[in-house]
């Protein structure tokens, strides 16, 4: 069998090979004139997140923060009577480095996602290679078959899930194809096409989320919960996609029955589309809900998946 570091490089040369040209050499900062064209937010021009290293106190604050929210979930699942170890948390590392991301993996988190398929690209390969070198394969390229036929990180079954958590839009499918596994932010059956074209032209499945706005909040994407059912079983006949869940972002206000209602409503949704037995719905399992700020009241709900950034690498810097 290869050595995975065989592996990561590899996929990285993939990358760097593309008709997309996804990895870009980084310098200090990002200085990237291909992304800054493709509209680069503001605090990529500031932050270097191709970096690699932090210092000691920054890493103990992230070990810190990922074992209060794994004794979080724990505690959640606990007391809504849930079996240990039946929701996920999925790291949100919008603005955080390859150094923050890989601290957090250290500690024991073992799904990242990201909201901006510039971040996926600029971090790609910093991550690809800290994986490997740990013994993990990372999103996409756990698909990288070696010698025998066996899957890369089958001999420990170390598999960091990486999934799209924030909006896609259309022009940059094909950034993030090669690297994310999952895009929790279907919300269209249009969009839902475009992804499916794009991974049957590269012969390759990718995971789908279905995002729905439970709350109405015209600032939420997402689409309306009274057309999740159909939108969900049209996806699930697409091919080169696996419908696997639903996703929401819990309703922005104080009164956690309004709150709960949302998460309930996003489940009693799930249940129905499995109920259906549609082709392609039977696999519709995962409810990614819940955050650092109502992830109990999710869990509580049934959430399989929580995606958690400030209570784990604390306040952004940036937006």
């Amino acid at each position: 069998m290869l050595a995975r570091t065989t592996i990561a490089d590899r996929f990285i040369a993939s990358l760097q090979a593309g008709s997309y040209g996804l990895l870009h050499t980084l310098g200090k900062g990002i200085g990237n004139p291909t992304l800054r064209g493709d509209e680069m937010t503001a605090y990529m021009d500031h932050k270097n997140l191709a970096n690699e290293v932090i210092d000691a106190a920054r890493a103990q604050e992230i070990t810190d923060g990922v074992h209060r929210v794994l004794d979080r979930v724990a505690t959640a699942e606990a007391q809504a009577g849930r079996e240990v170890g039946s929701v996920k948390l999925l790291a949100a590392t919008k603005t955080r480095d390859v150094g923050e991301i890989m601290t957090a993996i250290d500690a024991g988190v073992r799904m990242i996602g990201e909201n901006r398929p510039q971040e996926v690209t600029a971090k790609a390969e910093g991550l690809l290679k800290q994986c490997a070198q740990r013994g993990f394969t990372l999103g996409a390229a756990t698909a990288e078959v070696v010698a025998g036929g066996a899957v890369a990180g089958d001999a420990d079954g170390t598999h960091i899930p990486f999934h799209l958590i924030g909006q896609l839009q259309s022009n940059k499918i094909g950034k993030v194809l090669p690297v994310v596994n999952t895009i929790e932010s279907v919300d269209s059956v249009d969009l839902a096409e475009k992804i499916s074209r794009r991974a049957v032209a590269r012969g390759i499945t990718v995971g789908v989320l279905l995002e729905v706005n439970e709350s109405g909040e015209a600032s939420k994407s997402g689409c309306d919960p009274a057309h999740a059912i159909r939108i969900a079983q049209k996806i699930g006949t697409l091919d080169g996609l696996e419908l696997q869940g639903l996703m929401t972002i819990g309703a922005h206000v104080d009164d956690e029955t309004t709150i709960r209602k949302c998460f309930a409503h996003l489940r009693k949704t799930r249940d129905l589309i499995l109920a259906s037995k549609t082709p392609g719905t039977e696999r519709c399992l995962e409810l990614s809900m819940g955050m650092t700020g109502d992830m109990e009241l999710a869990i509580a709900e049934g959430s399989t998946i929580v995606r958690v950034g400030t209570a784990i690498f604390g306040e952004r810097a940036f937006i």
